[in-house]
């Protein structure tokens, strides 16, 4: 029933989609509660305080729940509404013959970054499986919908990324969820310390390839999708914690493009179980 439903919602128009899931969006978040709050205050940690601001990203967070169906199960269509003015910063590190680390933050469609990298080169991505078994099915169709490859998110999953690195293609991730104790360490986001997974920095520096940031902003008025690339400058340091606070600044750098477009309701300051206290920020960051 559910894998029918979200059939149903992939054969709406791409802006009927859009508004739909705004509409949602803003309605949902019309209510008090810890999902207003929160949103409210990552925001305003990030130099976004005004309620007009806080009420947009909510609705981009509609938008995204409602456009991912047409995305999974309507892949051609999809890719067929994307473009880019970053393709060069893809095309210099592709000529380096080394392989590459795409980091996709939770900003704009994040479903569809690999989808278009795939088209270019052999991806692989990390996968984490869902946590209610109703949607496993769902998720499973939506994983061989494309020429994406899905790697599980433990160590199988890393060695396979390892793998793939070293034979010059291409892996991706999402670089701003909450690792587990041991996989992060305290790095700035926003100005405010947050426990920054550090499996990025391992990878890049075991395999020697370089990482780049992307993202798919949500264009206006249904039309599809741009994809940004930041790459992030080289060498990367030494140690976890300045590689960690590295990569959270270009993904800042990035989620600037199209800030009402992020995830700002996901709780990216929590303290995981057993982890250390969080240490004061010492620098702090203020919106462009």
């Amino acid at each position: 029933m559910l894998l029918f439903l979200f059939r149903l919602f992939a054969a709406l128009p791409l802006p009927v989609a859009h508004a739909l899931g705004r509409f949602a969006g803003r309605a949902i978040y019309a209510w008090p509660g810890k999902y207003r709050r929160r949103l409210q205050a990552n925001a305003a940690q990030a130099g976004y305080p005004s309620p007009a601001f806080a009420r947009r990203a909510a609705g981009e967070i509609g938008a995204m729940i409602l456009e991912s169906p047409r995305v999974w199960f309507r892949n051609e269509d999809s890719l067929a509404r994307v473009v880019s003015d970053d393709n060069d910063v893809v095309s210099a590190a592709r000529a380096e013959n080394r392989g590459i680390l795409f980091l996709t933050p939770h900003l704009g469609c994040f479903e569809i970054t690999a989808r278009y990298l795939a088209r270019q080169m052999p991806m692989t991505v990390m996968f984490r499986p869902p946590r209610k078994d109703i949607l496993a099915p769902l998720l499973e169709t939506a994983r061989n919908s494309s020429a994406v490859n899905a790697v599980p998110a433990n160590m199988q999953g890393v060695r396979e990324f390892v793998r793939a690195l070293r034979r010059g293609e291409s892996v991706g991730m999402l670089p701003d969820q909450a690792p587990g104790v041991g996989d992060g360490v305290w790095a700035p986001f926003f100005g405010r310390m947050a426990y920054t997974m550090t499996l990025p920095g391992k990878l890049a520096t075991q395999t020697g390839v370089p990482i780049i940031l992307t993202a798919g902003e949500r264009l206006p008025k249904g039309r599809g999708w741009r994809i940004h690339y930041v790459r992030v400058p080289e060498p990367l340091p030494a140690d976890a914690e300045s590689q960690a606070a590295l990569l959270n600044a270009a993904m800042e750098t990035l989620i600037r493009r199209c800030p009402d477009q992020y995830l700002w309701s996901y709780n990216r300051y929590k303290t995981p179980r057993g982890a250390p206290p969080a240490p004061a920020a010492s620098t702090a960051s203020t919106a462009g």
